[in-house]
């Protein structure tokens, strides 16, 4: 009796711990959740009850003039485009070059490879608001400011040290013998990688992929320092509606919701993907 009363409290014991931590879970994604619940609430109400001092929790009357007003307040469409350009440059030119040199540092050994990792993290170390006069300075140099092409180097600098160190975690993970083995069926060392590793590294590309993407399209600073009212961009563009009259929170809030879009989708289409790319760097590395 006693080992099957001390096996009951023991089941009872880790339903306990996982009611708690389904609870924490579920608190967390509340917490996280709400910002945009919010967002999209504010979007779908009339624009009086964006600025109601006791809002309503829940949509108390749902409208498309929000999304009419932000289409109309600006050029929504141009700024779109360009956030487009510049975040797809980024993660092509970010993804080749980052896969390359992290396939360098991972597989070859050479001299001063510490002191390249170590630079990789330094880097990443460095607030990005440290750098907006050097920043500036050097692309006024080298004739790139307010162009597109001078933004997609200024977010490559800070987005492709950490495509580096991930993609490194994700080839280091990947057994040496592999290539070793395909090379000695035939494969060049560079047919090994393309058939072999690739295909396993292709997770971790799509996950390092989503994560520049994200972060070059949301980024403000250097966008509103480094470029033009005519050549801003998406999230820049979402200033027009703050204006000596006052902040008009409902188009801002329907503008936020059509700029999450692209990113929405993107994640639809590779979530599956993205969820095996997030783990598979994670043994070691």
């Amino acid at each position: 009796m006693s080992g099957t009363s001390a096996i009951a409290n023991g089941g009872r014991r880790r339903n306990g711990s996982r009611l708690g931590w389904n609870l924490l879970g579920l608190l967390v994604f509340v917490i996280a959740g709400f910002p945009v619940y919010w967002m999209l609430n504010t979007a779908f109400k009339p624009a009086k009850d964006a600025i109601d001092p006791d809002p309503s929790l829940l949509p108390t009357g749902l409208t498309l003039s929000n999304f009419s007003r932000a289409l109309d307040i600006a050029d929504f469409w141009g700024p779109v485009g360009r956030s487009l350009v510049v975040s797809l440059s980024v993660v092509a030119i970010g993804i080749v070059v980052g896969m390359l040199a992290a396939l360098a540092i991972s597989r070859f050994a050479f001299r001063g490879r510490k002191i390249v990792i170590v630079g990789i993290l330094a880097v990443q170390m460095v607030p990005l608001v440290a750098m907006i006069i050097p920043v500036f300075l050097l692309l006024n140099d080298l004739k790139q400011y307010d162009k597109l092409s001078g933004l997609i180097i200024t977010y490559l600098t800070f987005i492709l040290p950490f495509t580096v160190w991930t993609l490194r975690g994700f080839i280091v993970n990947i057994p040496k013998e592999l290539e070793e083995a395909a090379m000695v069926d035939g494969c060049s060392r560079t047919g090994a990688f393309v058939r072999v590793v690739f295909p396993l590294l292709a997770p971790g590309m799509v996950a390092t992929s989503v994560y520049g993407f994200i972060q070059a399209w949301n980024e403000y600073l250097y966008a509103l320092m480094l470029m033009s009212q005519q050549n801003q961009t998406a999230t820049v563009w979402l200033g027009n509606f703050t204006t000596k009259h006052g902040t008009e929170y409902a188009p801002m809030m329907a503008g936020a919701t059509m700029m999450a879009v692209p990113i929405v989708v993107l994640f639809l289409f590779v979530q599956r993907k993205m969820a095996a790319g997030l783990t598979a760097g994670a043994v070691k590395g």
